[in-house]
């Protein structure tokens, strides 16, 4: 199993306001099935600590690798594990059966094309709303990610809510749960 944190994080903060529960993740991927190895390859800013993060992935059963956000001169960035990940899918993918892809990003269809051509059963796990529908059809199963595999941090119940009441959601009226002053 080779997980995209990235990939998955920013799907699962945009399209959920959510966090994926990596454990129930993996459960719900395994079904019974013997794993082999799960990696989960994520991206740290400079100036962010990730260890509680990176030590809950290793806690669930992840192998992690790490590599730091690129910040170039012009100010802009990069930091994906793209290329790792292929590399690592198709030197293992002879002592597989079945590579899980967590991503949802179509610059893997030539990774799965290429695991399909050698014999291997390819999943995608992802989000559906913002997986490539290429990479979707690319693979033998697509499996959605499920709400009971995400969790809502506090952080983005309050933010969602102060949406809402502010009328950032687009909504005319002011939600009946929102606190209204009515003293002026």
């Amino acid at each position: 199993m080779f997980v995209d944190v990235q990939n998955m994080f920013y799907s699962a903060k945009t399209l959920h306001q959510s966090k994926i529960e990596y454990r129930k993740l993996l459960e719900g991927v395994l079904r019974g099935r013997k794993l082999v190895r799960a990696i989960a390859y994520v991206v740290q800013k400079a100036d962010v600590d990730h260890s509680s993060f990176l030590e809950a992935l290793r806690r669930s059963g992840y192998e992690v690798k790490e590599k730091e956000l690129t910040v170039r001169e012009d100010g802009t960035s990069k930091g994906d594990w793209k290329m790792e990940i292929a590399l690592d899918a198709v030197t293992l993918e002879p002592k597989l059966d079945c590579i899980v892809l967590v991503s949802g990003d179509g610059d893997f269809v030539p990774l799965v094309q290429v695991l399909n051509m050698r014999g291997c059963r390819t999943e995608v796990v992802s989000f559906a709303q913002s997986t490539s529908n290429e990479l979707m059809r690319a693979c033998h199963q697509f499996i959605p990610i499920e709400q009971d595999m995400l969790f809502k941090e506090e952080k983005f119940v309050r933010q969602q809510r102060e949406r809402r009441c502010n009328g950032a959601d687009g909504r005319e009226q002011v939600p009946s749960d929102c606190a209204v002053d009515q003293s002026s």
